[in-house]
C-alpha cells in the first residue's frame, strides 16, 4: 500500500462511485424481481403441486414402487429448480447490495472529506514523486479484530432477528458493527491513497530474494505462498480422510474392510454432484454449475490478462467490427474487460450457492465430516473470489476515472497474481471435490 500525490483528484470524482453503487444496485433489485419473484413465484407454485401429488400418491396403495419413485422424483426436480431460481435471486440481491455499500460508503467517505491543496509550487515539485508507507492496512486490521471477536454474539444476533426466534439484543451486533465500520474507513482511506497514483516512486525492495522488485509485487507473493499453505491443509486434510472412507467405489473393489456393508458407504459431494453418483440424483445438470464455473474462473483470468495487456500498450488500437463498440478506445477497454472479469466472478459466487442449495436440499449437510469438510475448503474459496471481486470494484471505479495505462499499471498486474491464484486453487478443488 503506497500513497502517491502526483494526480489531482476533486473531491468530485468520488460521487461517481456514488452513482455506480446504485446502478448495481439497481441491477441486484431488477435480476431479484425478475429471478426470485417472477421466475421463483413460478417455480414455486409448480413444486407446491408436485408435493402435493405426491402426497396423494402415497395414500394411493394402487401404485408400484416405480410409479411412487418417478412421482417423487419429480417433486425433487420441482423442488430443485424453484431453489435455482430463488437463491440465484436472492443471491444476487445480496451481491448487489454488498457491492452498493462497498463502492458508496467509500465514496460518499472520501467525497466528505477536505479537498487537499494540490497547488503547484516549489515544495510540492520538490515532493512530486515522494511516497510513503499507509495506515490503511493496519486500521483494516484493526477492523477484522474487533469484527472477529464479536462475530459468535453477531452470528446469534442476525440468527435471532433473520428467525425471528429468540430474543434479539442490539448490543450483539455492537461490537462486530464497529469492526465492519472501522473495515470500510481503512479500505475507504487507502482508495484514497492510491486514486491518485499514477505509477512514479514505485518502491523497490533492496533485500533478498526479491532485490530489486517492486515491494508490493514481493510482498502479495509472500501473501500468495501464505495462502498456498492454507488450501494445501485443506486439500491434503480431504485426502487423508477421504483415503480412509468406505466409498462406493472402494466397496465395489473390496477395500473397506471386513464386516463392511452398503450401509457403511460414506456419501460424498461427488456422489450426488456425478451422473454416476452412488446417491443416484446426479446428472448433467448438477455437475453444470461446477463445471461452468471452472470455465468461468479460467476466462476471467484471461479477462485480466486482457485488461492489464491493453493499459501497458503504448499503441493500442481499436478492434474493428462489433468489438470496437465495447472496446471504443483504451481506457473504455481496460474498463470493461475489468467488468467482465467483475461479471465472470460474480455468476461464480451465484452458481457456488445455487449448487449449495441444492446439495443441502437432498441431505449433504454440515453436519458430517464429509460435509464439513467440502463446505469449508469450497466456502473459503468461494470467499477468496468474493474479497477479490470487492478490490475488483475498485479496479472498475479507478479505470473509468483516473484510468490505467503504462505506467500505472502495474495495479491490476499485482490484483492478477492473486486472481490467478484463486483460480488455479479452483482447478485443483474441482476435481478432487466433484469428480473423485
Amino acid at each position: 500500500m503506497m500513497s502517491g500525490f502526483n494526480n489531482h483528484v476533486d473531491n468530485s470524482v468520488w460521487g461517481r462511485a456514488v452513482l455506480m453503487a446504485g446502478a448495481i444496485l439497481t441491477i441486484g433489485i431488477v435480476a431479484f424481481a425478475a429471478l426470485g419473484l417472477g421466475v421463483g413465484s413460478v417455480k414455486h407454485d409448480e413444486y407446491m403441486e408436485a408435493k402435493g401429488e405426491y402426497k396423494e400418491a402415497l395414500k394411493d396403495t394402487s401404485l408400484t414402487e416405480s410409479e411412487l419413485y418417478k412421482i417423487h422424483h419429480h417433486e425433487i426436480d420441482a423442488h430443485l429448480s424453484y431453489l435455482t431460481y430463488w437463491v440465484a435471486g436472492v443471491t444476487i440481491l445480496a451481491i448487489s447490495g454488498i457491492y452498493a455499500i462497498f463502492l458508496g460508503v467509500g465514496g460518499f467517505f472520501n467525497s466528505i472529506q477536505p479537498q487537499e491543496d494540490h497547488g503547484h509550487d516549489d515544495h510540492h515539485d520538490d515532493h512530486h514523486d515522494d511516497h510513503h508507507g499507509s495506515a490503511s492496512p493496519i486500521v483494516f486490521c484493526a477492523g477484522v479484530l474487533l469484527f472477529l471477536i464479536g462475530f459468535p454474539d453477531f452470528v446469534e444476533g442476525m440468527r435471532a432477528l433473520l428467525s425471528q426466534g429468540g430474543t434479539f439484543a442490539p448490543g450483539d451486533m455492537v461490537l462486530s458493527t464497529i469492526g465492519l465500520t472501522i473495515i470500510m474507513i481503512g479500505v475507504a482511506n487507502w482508495w484514497r491513497e492510491d486514486l491518485p497514483f499514477i505509477g512514479y516512486g514505485e518502491q523497490i525492495a533492496t533485500s533478498a530474494p526479491f532485490e530489486g522488485e517492486h515491494i508490493r509485487k514481493a510482498g502479495l507473493w509472500v501473501f500468495i505462498m501464505s495462502e498456498v499453505m492454507v488450501f494445501a491443509t485443506f486439500f491434503s486434510s480431504y485426502l487423508r480422510i477421504r483415503t480412509e472412507w468406505c466409498t462406493k467405489w472402494a466397496f465395489d473393489e473390496g477395500r473397506c474392510g471386513v464386516g463392511m456393508t452398503e450401509g457403511d458407504i460414506v456419501m460424498t459431494a461427488s456422489d450426488y454432484l456425478r451422473p454416476d453418483g452412488h446417491a443416484g440424483t446426479g446428472d448433467f445438470w448438477t455437475m453444470l454449475p461446477g463445471a461452468v464455473n471452472t470455465f468461468a474462473l479460467i476466462i476471467s483470468s484471461y479477462t485480466i490478462v486482457l485488461a492489464l495487456k491493453t493499459a501497458k500498450s503504448k499503441d493500442w488500437e481499436a478492434p474493428k467490427g462489433a468489438l470496437k463498440f465495447l472496446l471504443p478506445d483504451k481506457k473504455t477497454a481496460v474498463r470493461n474487460y475489468l467488468i467482465a472479469t467483475l461479471a465472470l466472478g460474480s455468476m461464480f459466487i451465484v452458481l457456488k450457492l445455487v449448487e449449495w442449495s441444492h446439495l443441502v436440499a437432498e441431505g449433504f449437510t454440515v453436519g458430517t465430516v464429509q460435509g464439513s469438510i467440502f463446505y469449508v475448503a469450497t466456502g473459503a474459496h468461494g470467499l477468496h473470489v468474493f474479497v477479490g471481486l470487492l478490490i475488483m470494484l475498485y479496479l472498475v471505479f479507478k479505470a473509468d476515472t483516473i484510468g490505467y495505462d503504462e505506467d500505472n499499471g502495474q495495479g491490476i498486474e499485482y490484483f492478477g497474481l492473486y486472481w490467478h491464484f484463486v483460480d488455479l486453487a479452483w482447478v485443483v478443488i474441482f476435481p478432487a471435490f466433484y469428480l473423485y
